[in-house]
């Protein structure tokens, strides 16, 4: 039977007998590629070692603590949920060179305990350029193998033979079968790759880490079927510029999708960052305007962040507004209150906000944090060093509570701030903290009276 020929969209799986020059599913442009199927079509998952499956009742089913596996990284074992679970897939992608095989290669030899095996397959570099990255690392472990591979035959026959206890396949992209004629890192190159290795995992109880390319915009190339397939789905942020990385979840049937995991990358690698807050508070300025300390609340863990807005006459007939990690519409839509509720004029004047350290925060527990930092550049008056700010701000220009307001005052004191502003209904809950002074507002007005005394 001859082989049938499809085009299929690279970001969204979108099939079509035909090329297209816009996905009708999508939107995207010239994203249709020419792929062949066998005749067979695709082909079932491989068998390893006689693995079969069957179905069985649900109250048959033996129920046994969920084991983790610890990778010795407190703050990848924090992302995850609280150590690797048997049997799941995780997916990292990542900016080139923003440190996930790095990272993965940190973690790897301590999942070699007892004299077990863990199995690196490598698609793009070479034995010997790991070994080069490992000695910068300073990593010696016999318990670490390396396979470069790129044949998912292989990679599953390697696997049979050795029996390791987890595996990293880097990447994806680069991994073929040969049950499909099409070219590796083609959108069905990457489902039924991904989906072979989720078989091989629910089966034999193995983790598997699969590294992914991203595309432009961040995504991770490919369909989004892969980010279905897998378990965990994990982000490296950051910013190159900068020694600090942001390892964030977001998807996880494990464990929370809030948590994130701070690292800074140095000469021997990534170290884990135990005080984010401090990290992210060592320059600020010391009688900064339009700078002002927010707390965010990322998962379980509460970080303080400074946020900065820059207020100036505008040279154009259309004020410039920008944000760098938070919500430009967010912030659009404060600048509207302030003009309404407060007399403020800021439509002669472009207005730029910036989160310090590259984090993006999505809450609106920083709302208050960004009128406070508008009025003072504006104002040319500084916000006190020792003051922290904190609530959500609505259209009618009143203070609304928060969540987790305990945690949050936990970390203002612990990093020795003295006064702090936050909703009245939030503090009308809380018991009096020592060291610290606590003023409830009920309206965006009576905050700039307090902060601008």
């Amino acid at each position: 039977m001859k082989a049938k020929t499809t085009f299929h969209c690279q970001s969204c799986g979108y099939s079509s007998p035909r090329w297209v020059g816009r996905c009708p599913d999508c939107g995207g442009w010239n994203s249709m590629k020419e792929e062949r199927l066998s005749a067979t079509g695709k082909g079932r998952p491989l068998a390893i070692g006689g693995l079969t499956s069957k179905a069985t009742p649900l109250d048959d089913i033996e129920m046994v603590g969920e084991p983790r596996i610890w990778t010795g990284i407190g703050e990848f074992d924090r992302v995850l949920g609280g150590g690797v679970v048997p049997g799941s897939v995780v997916l990292i992608g990542g900016d080139p060179g923003i440190g996930k095989t790095t990272l993965l290669l940190q973690a790897l030899p301590r999942l070699a305990t007892n004299g077990d095996h863990v199995l690196y397959v490598s698609g793009e570099e070479s034995p010997r350029q790991i070994k080069m990255r490992s000695q910068r690392l300073g990593i010696a472990s016999t318990g670490l193998l390396i396979l470069a591979e790129t044949s998912l035959q292989e990679i599953l026959k390697a696997v049979q033979e050795l029996q390791p206890t987890a595996m990293v396949v880097d990447s994806i992209q680069t991994v073929y079968t040969d049950q499909l004629t099409s070219a590796p890192g083609s959108i069905s190159q990457v489902q039924e790759v991904a989906g072979q290795l989720m078989w091989l995992a629910k089966r034999t109880g193995l983790p598997v880490f699969i590294i992914g390319h991203v595309t432009k915009e961040g995504a991770i190339a490919g369909p989004r079927l892969l980010e279905h397939i897998v378990d965990t789905v994990l982000y490296f942020e950051g910013d190159k510029g900068h020694s600090y990385r942001i390892l964030r979840a977001v998807k996880n049937r494990f464990g929370s999708t809030n948590e994130i995991g701070v690292f800074e990358m140095k000469d021997t690698g990534l170290e884990e960052v135990a005080n984010p807050s401090e990290l992210f508070l060592a320059e600020r300025p010391q009688k900064s305007t339009g700078s002002v300390v927010v707390s965010s609340l990322e998962g379980t863990r509460p970080i303080l962040v400074e946020l900065q807005a820059l207020v100036s006459p505008t040279n154009y007939a259309m004020p410039k507004r920008m944000a760098n990690g938070v919500e430009l519409n967010r912030v659009s839509l404060l600048l509207a209150v302030m003009e309404k509720r407060l007399g403020m004029h800021l439509s002669g004047q472009d207005v730029y906000i910036n989160v310090v350290g590259g984090m993006t925060i999505d809450e609106p527990a920083i709302d208050l944090g960004i009128v406070a930092a508008v009025t003072s550049s504006l104002r040319e008056r500084p916000i006190d060093r020792q003051t922290i700010v904190f609530g959500e701000v609505g259209l009618g220009g009143e203070v609304r509570a928060i969540s987790q307001v305990e945690l949050r005052l936990k970390e203002a004191v612990k990093m020795g701030f003295r006064r702090c502003l936050l909703p009245e209904r939030n503090l009308a809950k809380l018991d009096p903290v020592k060291g610290v002074e606590l003023i409830g507002i009920r309206e965006v007005g009576e905050a700039l009276d307090s902060i601008f005394i």
